[in-house]
């Protein structure tokens, strides 16, 4: 097997952004302000932190790895209660795992399915462009990424009837991710139920990240128990991860769960009895306890839409913005020459001591060298609405964008093309 380890970092978006940045410096007169990573800034409900107290006993013991039965039933009920699934769907004893946060869920998970899978040269499915963690647990699995375009023109989501037929057999794992990460496009259930039959028929694993599921604008989105309740059957080839940290703004806790294919479920305990981090006894009282509370969602997500409101008032009609269906990220485009994402953010940081991503480092050159991600910038709007308000009034400053400008070159490109 090649050593993965360069992919590693070639993968790394934040070693990429921190090697980009190296040496320049933000001007004196400006607070600095992070925009790249996603890590929400509000305060989790009060409750977390007496529930942690009340039970720190808790860390005088090693934690079970299946977590405690209190853990387990919460996030069964609160499954059925959001997807509309039927309880019988879900065994909570034996198809739902604690994890310590999605990140170390999803590249676990990636590893126990293509070693599963069994397939001579196993192939895994990732959107382009990506989180990074899906094409680092790939390479660490040994596994081949086949990148799916997710652009605008399939409204920021892969086709799952786009992927070449004589590939089929050779997938192992899908990943997958609605309110997607960076675009925050959100699937239909038509979309969702097309994925678990594909995977139903060519027996493959689809991992549904669904961390993003509870920031949503307009319409709750769909997820994956959705779309199986809906087609019948079992979750067999289906795993779905939830976490903590956008749902209640808790990013700290490293709590979320792991649902589905009970094979893989149990496969993915013993991989953590060997190797992996489990939840502490408090952080899974606490964790149980946000689990069983909607008020404080409701008003994260409230709090979501006002900094949306905010970061519109400057970004309407500039960069190709939209306000996104869900997740808290602006994508915004800032050109297309080579290298124009790469000289936003540095102009950015350099201008305005804002730090954004550039979206080129989210993404690969699919085969005709083209980078879904490049000429974009990931923008994560995490903080109060009047510091993302200013922020973006900044970046609009320094980067320009306007719509006249937009619609100027929109009437040259369509002369020439007309000319043609």
């Amino acid at each position: 097997m090649a050593d993965p380890f360069p992919a590693f970092e070639s993968f790394h978006p934040f070693t990429r952004l921190n090697r980009l940045l190296a040496g320049v410096e933000p001007p004196a007169g400006l607070k600095p302000l992070a925009l790249s990573l996603g890590e929400p800034q509000g305060t989790p409900p009060a409750f977390v932190a007496e529930t942690i107290a009340r039970e720190a006993a808790g860390w005088g013991r090693y934690p079970a790895v299946q977590g405690t039965p209190e853990f387990r039933r919460a996030v069964h009920e609160w499954l059925c209660r959001r997807f509309r699934a039927p309880a019988a769907l879900i065994d909570p004893d034996k198809q739902i795992l604690p994890v310590a946060g999605s990140r170390e869920a999803l590249y676990m998970a990636t590893q126990v399915a293509v070693g599963r899978a069994n397939r001579a040269r196993p192939l895994v499915l990732l959107p382009n462009p990506f989180y990074h963690v899906y094409a680092g647990a790939v390479a660490a699995a040994g596994a081949e990424p086949l990148f799916l375009p997710a652009t605008r023109a399939s409204g920021f989501l892969p086709a799952p009837d786009a992927i070449d037929a004589r590939l089929l057999d050779r997938i192992a794992c899908a990943i997958v991710c609605s309110p997607s990460n960076p675009q925050g496009a959100v699937a239909d259930r038509a979309w969702l139920e097309r994925w678990v039959a594909l995977a139903r028929r060519h027996g493959f694993t689809v991992l549904f990240d669904e961390c993003y599921s509870e920031i949503w604008r307009g319409q709750e989105p769909a997820g994956a128990l959705d779309a199986v309740a809906a087609l019948g059957g079992t979750l067999d080839n289906i795993l779905i991860v939830h976490s903590l940290s956008k749902r209640s703004g808790a990013p700290g806790l490293r709590s979320g769960f792991i649902a589905g294919d009970a094979v893989h479920v149990s496969r993915q305990m013993q991989l953590v009895n060997y190797g992996g981090v489990t939840v502490p006894a408090p952080i899974l009282a606490a964790s149980t306890a946000l689990w069983r509370d909607e008020t404080h969602v409701v008003a994260n997500r409230a709090h979501y839409d006002a900094i949306f409101r905010a970061a519109s008032g400057a970004l309407e009609g500039r960069f190709g913005y939209t306000t996104p269906e869900g997740s808290f990220f602006a994508w915004l485009e800032v050109g297309p020459e080579n290298g124009a994402d790469e000289a936003a953010a540095k102009k950015l940081w350099q201008e305005a001591a804002i730090k954004v991503l550039p979206g080129s480092y989210m993404g690969r050159p699919d085969a005709n060298g083209i980078n879904p991600g490049a000429g974009f910038i990931r923008v994560a709007l995490v903080h109060e609405p009047a510091i993302v308000g200013e922020a973006m009034k900044r970046l609009v400053a320094v980067l320009g964008g306007s719509s006249a400008r937009r619609d100027a070159a929109s009437r040259a490109l369509h002369a020439a093309g007309s000319a043609a």
